[in-house]
């Protein structure tokens, strides 16, 4: 019966379901072909949670936004991640109160919190916003973003297996967008900087995230390469990925993820040369004295500088200096200076998430706009993971950014320090390094919007937690609680 009942129901469904897509193929319409590839997706979320974020991990380099496929319809998102995301959040949340699955040890980790502050400021900015439909949508991104790629990560980073799972997920599938992207930058010729800013599309939408991504593995890729014990044939294929990886950053003509990866050598000479906390304070503070009792100077010296970003490679990096003449580093400036203007009129709760783009027109000074400004909230926001959130959320918001700055620097450190094995206390070090990329990198740009340096971001200081709980204090996951396996 059960049979007669399988072959009624299941067979004409299929036929249908065929029979649909087919009318539909000869009318140019594909998106029912999707339909088998979400249901296997929809099963293997109720089955191994885990799995699924791999594979959302894998596709997140090839996601593609929205208004790619279907134009611009006033909604955009990444696919095929973000609704996969949004429904990874939904069931981990359901999991946690049904079956109280979630690891205690990660809820309350000190990382957790601030991020629960960070997320609690925005959703209260979000009330106060100037653009409330525009906030929401950008914190409940921002949401899915930190649920999959933080805390449902941390569960399956309980095995250590799976945090190089992870890594390697995105560093293969971003080296497929390395051929594509050299693939036809060599079409435009390698050596045309113009070129680079546009073949990254559809998976990248500018040069500079891209860049970014690149900047952000390369310290593991190095780290791979200097680990496993120093055997031969296990450095041999990290090897190769490490040059793949180098030579895209080169032709990516991103100045910002130049500067970013020499942030994390200095940082990595500082460590490998145990300068003490008190030492780098005092030569920050003096650097900070030095800087304003001769900042008129210094700003002379910088406007003097006419070199332009360039296919030549000595002044594409003379040019990072330039805040007279190049387009891109004055316009930086003009969105900084307008954030600014923001924030004064608004200190405390700030414009909202993500309305900085269309509030910003207002504050810009005739003299510090470039050919490249605009009026109309359509090109990009306040290149800046700093000022972006002073203007948007204000002065708390800032703060609860430096809040995840200074306690993921922190974490990475005491597993460094206190890992007893060296895998533990090597995969730290570079998941720390990958991290200043992005510090770095987040006085010039922002991403965290994106899906792409979302899952480097939040992944790595979920990564930095789950080495800090399970490999570096040696809480056991099996004994932290009781059925707090994700895919229990």
């Amino acid at each position: 019966m059960n049979l007669a009942i399988r072959n009624i129901l299941v067979y004409p469904a299929v036929l249908l379901f065929l029979a649909v897509n087919l009318w539909l193929m000869t009318r140019d319409v594909y998106v029912l072909n999707l339909l088998p590839v979400a249901l296997l997706l929809v099963v293997i979320a109720f089955l191994s949670l885990d799995r699924l974020l791999l594979i959302i991990v894998f596709f997140t380099p090839l996601s593609i936004p929205l208004k790619h496929l279907v134009g611009d319809i006033g909604v955009d998102l990444f696919l095929p991640t973000e609704p996969l995301l949004a429904g990874v959040m939904i069931l981990f949340i359901l999991k946690v109160i049904r079956e109280k699955s979630a690891d205690l040890h990660i809820l309350l980790h000190p990382l957790a919190v601030v991020i629960y502050i960070y997320l609690f400021w925005m959703v209260v900015t979000s009330l106060t916003s100037t653009l409330p439909l525009v906030s929401v949508k950008h914190t409940l991104a921002r949401m899915w973003f930190v649920t999959g790629y933080f805390f449902v990560a941390a569960h399956v980073f309980r095995d250590f297996r799976n945090i190089k799972k992870y890594l390697w997920a995105y560093i293969l599938s971003l080296t497929i967008v390395i051929f594509y992207t050299l693939f036809k930058q060599y079409q435009y010729g390698l050596f045309n900087q113009q070129a680079s800013h546009s073949t990254v599309h559809p998976f990248y939408n500018d040069h500079t995230a891209y860049g970014a991504a690149l900047a952000f593995l390369i310290p593991v890729l190095a780290g791979f390469v200097s680990g496993r014990n120093g055997k031969k044939p296990h450095r041999i294929i990290p090897g190769m990925f490490l040059t793949i990886f180098l030579v895209a950053l080169v032709f990516s003509y991103t100045r910002a993820a130049w500067v970013s990866l020499a942030a994390a050598v200095v940082v990595f000479l500082l460590i490998r040369f145990r300068v003490s906390l008190t030492s780098m304070v005092v030569v920050l503070l003096t650097g900070t004295a030095f800087l304003f009792m001769y900042r008129a100077e210094i700003k002379m010296k910088l406007e003097a500088n006419k070199e332009t970003s360039s296919t030549d490679f000595a002044t594409h990096v003379r040019s990072i200096t330039n805040i007279t003449s190049d387009a891109s580093n004055a316009e930086r400036i003009n969105r900084w200076k307008s954030a600014w203007r923001m924030f004064r009129e608004k200190p405390v709760y700030g414009w909202g998430p993500g309305t900085y783009q269309f509030n910003y027109a207002g504050f810009q000074m005739k003299k510090e706009r470039t050919y490249i400004s605009t009026n109309f909230g359509d090109l990009g926001n306040a290149h800046s993971e700093y000022m972006g959130p002073l203007s948007e959320s204000g002065f708390p918001g800032l703060l609860t950014v430096l809040a995840l700055v200074g306690v993921s620097v922190f974490t990475g450190l005491r597993v460094m320090r206190q890992a007893r094995d060296k895998p533990v206390s090597t995969l730290a070090l570079t998941l720390l390094l990958g991290l200043v990329t992005y510090f770095t990198h987040g006085f010039l740009n922002n991403f965290l919007h994106t899906d792409k340096a979302s899952a480097l971001f939040w992944g790595f200081m979920s990564m930095l937690v789950a080495l800090d709980i399970y490999h570096t204090r040696g809480i056991s996951p099996e004994t932290a609680q009781e059925g707090n396996n994700p895919d229990s």
